[in-house]
């Protein structure tokens, strides 16, 4: 059992210096999920407006908006990962994409 514990926190310390791709990673992948039923909202509040209107709050949102979402979000979850333990690195960052992996197969998300 000690060999098992041993390799599971040397695994967290080996990913500990991508704690920041992992979380842009996570953070990307939720938005992928979302973003078809953000837009999907969206067009629906739109309906009858003006073409170039709905062209430029959609640049806005999908440009600025998600990319906005991204850069704030993803530094914040870095920054919760990082303060874990190694084992509970390896163990939170593996549970977290078998999640969002789920969710994204309950949505009908098609890789």
């Amino acid at each position: 059992m000690e060999i098992i514990t041993s390799f599971i926190a040397d695994v967290g310390n080996w990913i500990r210096p991508w704690t920041d791709d992992i979380s842009t990673a996570a953070v990307t992948c939720l938005l992928v999920i979302f973003a078809a039923d953000i837009n999907r909202f969206m067009r629906k509040q739109l309906i009858g407006t003006n073409f170039i209107i709905r062209t430029m709050i959609f640049i806005l949102i999908n440009a600025f908006g998600y990319g906005l979402f991204i850069v704030t979000t993803a530094p914040f979850l870095s920054e919760q990962l990082s303060q874990l333990a190694n084992h509970w690195l390896i163990t939170v960052v593996i549970s977290m994409f078998i999640v969002i992996g789920i969710w994204a197969q309950r949505h009908r998300q098609q890789v």
